[in-house]
């Protein structure tokens, strides 16, 4: 299943409701948004493989392969063979519902 457009520019347009948003769709929110450091800072500190998933995202984004396979394995998953928009998408469906 994908998530179309018109959802995403409805997420990345809601910041009235990102209070209202568990950490993982803050990270995307945040991202989405182009602020990468404070997508970061939503995950950075907490436990658990969702979070551990975002973090893997995130520093695929910033380049930081090492880094990243790390959080994947963390995550229990494997560094997908997706490009990072189609990645950011997945995340979002997958952390939306």
């Amino acid at each position: 299943m994908a998530i179309d457009d018109k959802t995403i520019e409805e997420f990345l347009k809601s910041e009235v409701k990102i209070n209202d948003y568990n950490p993982m769709l803050k990270a995307l929110w945040y991202d989405g948004n182009g602020n990468w450091v404070k997508a970061h800072d939503q995950v950075d500190s907490l436990e658990g493989k969702e979070a551990a998933r975002i973090h893997a995202y995130l520093h695929r984004k910033e380049g930081d392969l090492w880094n990243a396979d790390y959080w994947y394995r963390r995550s229990g998953e494997s560094r997908p063979e997706l490009s990072l928009e189609e990645e950011w998408r997945e995340l979002l469906l997958r952390y939306m519902q």
